[in-house]
């Protein structure tokens, strides 16, 4: 009977650790739907994006928006590289950087059929 315990024991562990692993490792951080895209000072009201929208149902690519993010799971903000206010290091301003990468994709989809806003005040609704 001990021999017996001795042998399961360890296995039991084993199963333990690899099940925590695994529920670990799938665990993101879940983010907030819609989020509101507010930049200080902005003179239009603040945009609601939806995150589960772009990266889940038309399945776009993190690295489209998170270009320079180490860990796509853990990314930075958009400001800590695009600032709000000047041009660093040839590092556009937060609003340009949204405008272009936003509306370059929202033409494009628009153009194929895709429904996608591309007018001001469709995304910057008040």
């Amino acid at each position: 009977m001990r021999a017996a315990l001795f042998a399961i024991a360890p296995c039991i562990g084993v199963a333990l650790f690899v099940v925590t692993i695994i529920s670990v490792s799938g665990a993101q951080k879940q983010v907030p739907e819609p989020l509101s895209l507010l930049l200080e000072g902005a003179k239009l009201p603040p945009t609601p994006f939806s995150h589960a929208a772009h990266a889940e149902k038309r399945k776009i690519e993190c690295v489209i928006c998170h270009h320079k993010d180490k860990d796509p799971k853990e990314p930075d903000k958009c400001t800590t590289c695009h600032l709000l206010k000047e041009v660093k290091d040839s590092v556009p301003t937060a609003k340009d950087a949204f405008h272009k990468n936003c509306q370059t994709c929202h033409k494009e989809s628009a153009a194929k059929g895709v429904n996608a806003p591309t007018k001001c005040a469709e995304c910057h609704k008040k």
